[in-house]
């Protein structure tokens, strides 16, 4: 299972969603393009809003306050979350509740 874990700076992404054989796994492409195409439309925007480390764990930290990251962020875990509804079994989304995007 894919599991996103968001909190007020820092949006940690693990796992594999198992939903198919590796290299044709809908839910893990979908996941990566998703978070992959805010990632670079954030960076394209402003270098400097975002930092993240892509190991085991992807961990983005959100260093930049300004509108537009936050609402590319706010879009980003919106879609995570539709993907939510159509694979729970695949992936989870979890919030802190003091996630202010």
């Amino acid at each position: 299972m894919i599991k996103v874990v968001c909190w007020d700076k820092k949006i940690e992404i693990s796992g594999h969603a198992y939903f198919e054989s590796y290299g044709k796994d809908i839910v893990c492409a979908s996941v990566s393009s998703i978070i992959f195409t805010t990632l670079n439309g954030i960076l394209n925007i402003n270098d400097k809003a975002i930092q993240y480390i892509n190991d085991d764990i992807l961990e983005i930290f959100i260093l930049s306050d300004d509108e537009i990251t936050a609402k590319l962020i706010k879009n980003m875990i919106d879609l995570l979350k539709e993907l939510e509804k159509q694979y729970p079994k695949n992936i989870i989304v979890k919030e802190n509740k003091d996630v202010i995007y």
